[in-house]
Parts: C-alpha cells; sequence; structure tokens
C-alpha cells in the first residue's frame, strides 16, 4: 500500500479525481485497502445533485457514486508521485437494483467497491450501494485505463 491517508474528507477526494463542484459527489473516504474501498454520499438528497431529472435523482445514479468510488481508489493506489491513471467506465453488468429513486432515501449512502481483478489496461470491480444496511445498487463495472494513451487499443474522439 501506498503512504496515502487512511482516509479522506470531500476536498481531498475531488483533489484526485476529475469530478468537481457539484459532479463531486462523494463526502469521504471512511477505509480503503489495496482491493477496497468505502465511502459515504449525502449528495443524493441535494435538489442541485447534476444528475437529478424531473422525476427525482434515479438509481441508476448509483452507478456513477460508485465510478467515483473506484477513481479515488485508482487514485490512491497510483504510486507516489505520479499521476493516476485515467479510469474510462467500459460496462457494467449483473446490475441489480432495489429503488426506482435515491434521493428520498434520508440516511447516508453507503459506497463500496471491489477490485476483483486487473491488469495495467483494465479493472473488473465488484460494488454496492446501501443506505442502513440495505443493498440499493449492486453491480460489476470494467474499467478501461488510459484509454486514450498510445498503445491502449482504443482512441479519444477530439472534442
Amino acid at each position: 500500500m501506498t503512504s496515502q491517508p487512511a482516509t479522506l474528507d470531500r476536498a481531498a477526494i475531488a483533489a484526485r479525481i476529475p469530478h468537481h463542484g457539484t459532479m463531486c459527489l462523494l463526502d469521504a473516504v471512511d477505509a480503503w485497502d489495496n482491493e477496497s474501498i468505502r465511502c459515504r454520499a449525502t449528495s443524493h438528497r441535494e435538489p442541485v445533485n447534476p444528475l437529478r431529472d424531473p422525476s427525482g435523482l434515479p438509481a441508476t445514479a448509483a452507478i456513477e457514486y460508485a465510478a467515483q468510488a473506484m477513481a479515488v481508489h485508482g487514485a490512491l493506489l497510483a504510486p507516489a508521485g505520479e499521476v493516476p491513471r485515467a479510469g474510462y467506465l467500459a460496462s457494467v453488468r449483473s446490475v441489480d437494483i432495489t429503488v426506482a429513486h435515491l434521493d428520498g432515501i434520508a440516511g447516508e449512502l453507503d459506497v463500496r467497491a471491489e477490485r476483483l481483478t486487473g491488469n495495467d489496461s483494465q479493472v473488473l470491480y465488484r460494488f454496492t450501494v446501501c443506505a442502513a444496511g440495505t443493498t440499493l445498487v449492486s453491480g460489476r463495472a470494467a474499467v478501461i485505463l488510459d484509454a486514450g494513451a498510445p498503445g491502449a487499443g482504443l482512441s479519444r474522439s477530439p472534442t
């Protein structure tokens, strides 16, 4: 494990991922190790949550919460002094959703991601988003690392 802090607040999370302002959805990292990370979030209750639509915050937004936990995990695992590798969510599988919306959940969201396998170009995570001990959304996510880097096999479209 690298010499990173054991816990992080929202500002420290935002400093490690490309999501800023209201798009940084996580409030804290409570624990992490080489294989997993556990985060907390309350932004699901915010009226200014950028993922809300007119009906509220769809439960599918939990996938973005989990993806941000994975991004923080990757940044924490990066060797000291190196820029963390960019990751792109390539697919989600076996997603189980037990609620329609997240904005009606009164408590904090408990966002967990566990690295199942990976190599230099891709990582597979299992994730869960829970509240008050009840699983709201779970599944697996494949992340492609440095997809736009030379030799990675994928290219980014110019923006």
